[in-house]
């Protein structure tokens, strides 16, 4: 019988013994750990132990601060220190906490985190630190694609663990496509692996120039293409993939004198609407929902809302009005109520600046009173 893999190793560094037994019971079913109760010990710890895969360290720390182990990890010579993903227990002092990100932290948590939360930050810095690891190792694997010139698939995961980690700070939506040809080994038998890598140029084509700067676009796994959108919402994702599944349905695109009969699939996943944690979850989850547009016949767009619009997460403000903008006010009729208690500061600002005569009373007593209803309604 084999012995199971060993687990991947965590150094906790805080000076309460309290906050660090919550931390080890949050990982101690995926993770072994090593803590330590000051700076400096934490430091040899680090230096001795090299299984240590990630840090969680406070900013107050005795001996050496955490301001000072920050500083050391990133100047040290040893890549396997310098590299090593250190996510910090941020204070209440914002100060403290920009200084401490200016200096290196990969990333910030709470004390009162909880374990889904903790666990899916720490899997998406380990595949980020893994991922920019085998990049530097291997520079080679950062070339483009030879056929379309796209970054290969490293890239997108790279991409992909930024945007959910920045995601999971502000709270922001992150979304990620795969896009697919229906029946493409078909396709390459009947006429030819040059003409199935012209297609997929194509294709590659077409993303590139209607997607953001701000989006990520490259290969995901053989004929698959992947984008990587923060900041966008899952409605408008949806909408956008749609838009490129029928551009590609028209387009004229002949082999031998006879236009061919093409479409593509897309799978469409985000957070927080599918309530997945980490890059790697949310990718394989559009993945998985191109698998089943093709094998329901192709030439179709499997996205996230499987539940009604009132069950999907309150979007943020910003998101809201990006909703409507785009044409999908129903995502937010659900939610406007909460959202008006957002606006109502805002208004009560226009009204005390520029005089506009605004009915902020009778706004406040309509809210309220819609308020008790839906709690009646719900009650009865």
């Amino acid at each position: 019988m084999e012995n199971p893999s060993p687990k991947p190793r965590i150094l906790i560094v805080d000076e309460s013994r309290m906050v660090r037994a919550t931390l080890i019971k949050l990982i101690r079913d995926h993770y072994s750990f090593r803590e330590e109760t000051d700076g400096e010990s934490g430091w040899q710890a680090l230096v001795i132990d090299p299984s240590i895969q990630l840090v969680i360290c406070s900013l107050a720390l005795p001996m050496l601060d955490g301001d000072g182990f920050l500083a050391r990890v990133r100047a040290s010579r040893l890549a396997r220190i310098r590299q090593i993903p250190v996510l910090m227990i941020a204070g209440d002092n914002e100060e403290a906490n920009e200084r401490a990100r200016a200096l290196g932290a990969s990333d910030f948590i709470s004390r009162g985190i909880g374990a889904t939360e903790l666990l899916a930050r720490i899997d998406s810095l380990r595949q980020l630190s893994q991922v920019q690891n085998e990049l530097r190792e291997n520079p080679g694997r950062q070339m483009q694609h030879p056929d379309t010139g796209l970054p290969m698939r490293q890239y997108v995961d790279l991409q992909a663990s930024q945007a959910v980690s920045l995601a999971m700070r502000h709270e922001a939506p992150v979304s990620a496509l795969i896009i697919g040809f229906d029946r493409f080994d078909v396709l390459a038998e009947e006429h030819g692996e040059e003409l199935a890598k012209e297609l997929q140029k194509r294709l590659a084509n077409m993303m590139a120039k209607k997607v953001r700067k701000e989006d990520s676009l490259g290969h995901y796994a053989g004929n698959e293409l992947a984008v990587v959108s923060p900041g966008t919402p899952y409605p408008a994702c949806e909408a956008f993939a749609n838009r490129l599944r029928e551009a590609f349905a028209v387009a004229n695109i002949t082999a031998h004198g006879q236009r061919l009969d093409l479409s593509i699939s897309i799978g469409v996943a985000n957070t927080p609407v599918d309530r997945v944690s980490s890059a790697a979850a949310l990718l394989g989850l559009a993945s998985e929902r191109l698998q089943t547009a093709q094998k329901a016949g192709g030439n179709r767009v499997v996205a996230c809302v499987a539940r009604p619009l009132s069950e999907v997460p309150v979007p943020r403000l910003g998101h809201a009005i990006d909703l409507i903008r785009t044409g999908h006010e129903n995502a937010v009729v659900p939610h406007i109520l909460q959202l008006g208690k957002e606006i109502l500061p805002f208004l009560e600002l226009l009204e005390r600046e520029l005089k506009l005569g605004l009915p902020l009373a009778d706004i406040r007593k309509r809210m309220l009173d819609r308020t008790h209803e839906a709690q009646d309604t719900r009650q009865a």
